[in-house]
């Protein structure tokens, strides 16, 4: 057994130097593999351009038709591609995502910030807006010849013409109250 230890010893030791003198060489021969490309990264983008518009072009070929529904409290174009509004006279144009500002309904209009608009047109959204109109205009369509409610086209006097119907209604129901009374005083 004496000889079997250092015969195994030498063995190990043989294949122990083997292993670590082992050479690996590799030869490839055929098509090469796949070439990936990585392309070089964007140019840094420029600053947005902010594009700022003239006034609005709105030309309306006939006045405008305007409602005023009650919970709005001022006059809203009805029939017409364009939200308009009439308050306080003045002219208000949502057009483009902003709001517009005229003495006229053909302009020239001026871009007004939301912070400027009047307070009963601010508290409102657009949308909002026209959910009212869109129902009082149903209303006027429907019950045209009965229609109750204000309307306004310009150039037809609506202020002082609506103002003196007023008045006169006010003068004529105190003349019937007053011959009420001295028809009552009369026959006793």
């Amino acid at each position: 057994m004496n000889k079997i230890v250092p015969v195994l010893l030498i063995t190990v030791l043989a294949v122990a130097s083997l292993a670590q003198a082992e050479t690996n060489v590799n030869v490839t021969i055929g098509v090469p593999g796949p070439r990936v490309v990585v392309p070089p990264p964007p140019p840094p983008m420029p600053p947005p351009r902010v594009i700022v518009s003239g006034p609005p072009a709105v030309i309306f070929e006939v006045e405008p038709f305007f409602l005023a529904p009650s919970r709005l409290g001022f006059y809203v174009g009805v029939d017409t591609p364009y939200d308009i509004i009439y308050n306080s006279d003045y002219y208000y144009l949502y057009y483009g995502n902003n709001w517009h500002k005229s003495r006229y309904y053909n302009g020239p209009w001026h871009t007004v910030p939301h912070r400027q608009l009047p307070p009963g047109i601010r508290k409102h959204r657009i949308e909002q807006i026209r959910t009212y109109r869109d129902r009082e205009y149903r209303v006027y369509r429907d019950e045209r010849d009965h229609y109750h409610g204000r309307q306004y086209r310009p150039g037809h006097g609506h202020k002082d013409e609506w103002k003196g119907d007023r008045k006169r209604e006010k003068e004529e129901w105190k003349e019937e109250k007053r011959d009420r009374k001295h028809d009552k005083h009369g026959r006793d």
